[in-house]
């Protein structure tokens, strides 16, 4: 099935076509940094509005790129959640009403699902394989048994790794996006010059926490050896410290697993020295690691479409009902 994916779960409005024999026909994202760097973060309402702009400019925009029109369309996969909710009820009803007027199918994917399964647009996976999401507002571990085998081994506690990066980088009077600014003053530091807590848990535990490293950096920076870093080396040193954790545990839990394949997603896994460290820990472990391109990790929608037409050839189709839906529907 040609596929037309739509997402909008966030800051993101995203468009693109899939076709499993000829792959990736397009895909377009308009991205809203400009709109919410002046507020250090994702204003919710504001980034409903400009989603109700740039829908429409998009979806033609992608259709055009893959030449492709209603009758070359055999259906529509759409975000449904988790996200924020008026960000989503943008794509979702834009995506519902199409479906309407060109008589196509329509499926409501998972946002998280459409990460972990993201890698097959550039590279073939064995299953099963872990999965290590990381994301502004997700930090989970998954063990994915086939197309509808994801299970989640593990999750964070407190905040997530991109939240606690974007917080850190506030606190340091970095501008937004905070972990894009972090990762690049980062290349500049020494990840050595200051020991930042890691918050391991226990050496068998898939969870994560970073609320105790944002208290520890917030501490650093109001004492006097902390106002006279330099801070490319603080960046670099809280970089370390959240890499060091979320590489660690993505290696130990593929080894608990008996499982020597690991896959990065999300947003943050576009991190340079996460892609690096996790690289280099699976090589020491016997472990291979697939690395998506950064266009893959950050919110599109070719992860959509793809994960839609896996979907939709199978049978599986959103009713009428369908709507959108603002947390995760995972649990261990």
């Amino acid at each position: 099935m040609r596929i037309l994916g739509i997402e909008s779960s966030c800051d993101e409005t995203a468009a693109a076509v899939f076709d499993p024999s000829a792959g990736l026909l397009s895909n377009v994202v308009s991205s809203q940094v400009a709109v919410h760097g002046a507020y250090g973060g994702v204003v919710p309402e504001l980034a409903s509005r400009e989603h109700l702009k740039s829908v429409l400019p998009v979806v033609e925009r992608a259709l055009a790129d893959a030449s492709s029109g209603r009758g070359e369309i055999d259906g529509i996969a759409v975000t449904a959640g988790p996200g924020l909710i008026g960000s989503l009820l943008v794509g979702l009803c834009f995506a519902k009403s199409l479906s309407f007027a060109w008589g196509k199918p329509i499926y409501g994917v998972d946002h998280l699902e459409s990460h972990i399964y993201a890698v097959f647009l550039e590279n073939p996976v064995e299953f099963p394989y872990i999965a290590l999401l990381v994301s502004g507002g997700h930090t989970s571990l998954f063990r994915v048994e086939g197309w509808d085998g994801a299970r989640q081994l593990g999750g964070t506690l407190d905040d997530a790794a991109g939240e606690a990066f974007d917080k850190a980088a506030r606190m340091m009077g970095l501008p937004y996006p905070g972990g894009v600014e972090i990762d690049r003053m980062a290349r500049e530091g020494n990840p050595g010059r200051y020991s930042f807590p890691r918050a391991w848990l226990s050496r068998d535990s898939a969870d994560f926490s970073f609320s105790g490293l944002k208290t520890a950096l917030r501490t650093f920076l109001g004492s006097p050896e902390g106002q006279a870093a330099r801070v490319e080396d603080v960046a670099a040193s809280c970089q370390e410290a959240v890499a060091d954790v979320l590489s660690g545990k993505a290696i130990a839990a593929s080894q608990r697993e008996g499982i020597p394949r690991v896959v990065l997603a999300g947003g943050v896994s576009a991190n340079s020295r996460l892609r690096a460290l996790t690289q280099e820990r699976g090589s020491a472990a016997g472990v291979e690691v697939f690395l998506p391109s950064k266009a893959l990790c950050t919110d599109n929608a070719a992860m959509v479409a793809l994960l839609g037409e896996r979907r939709m050839s199978a049978g599986r189709f959103s009713g009428p009902e369908l709507n959108a839906y603002a947390a995760s529907r995972f649990s261990r």
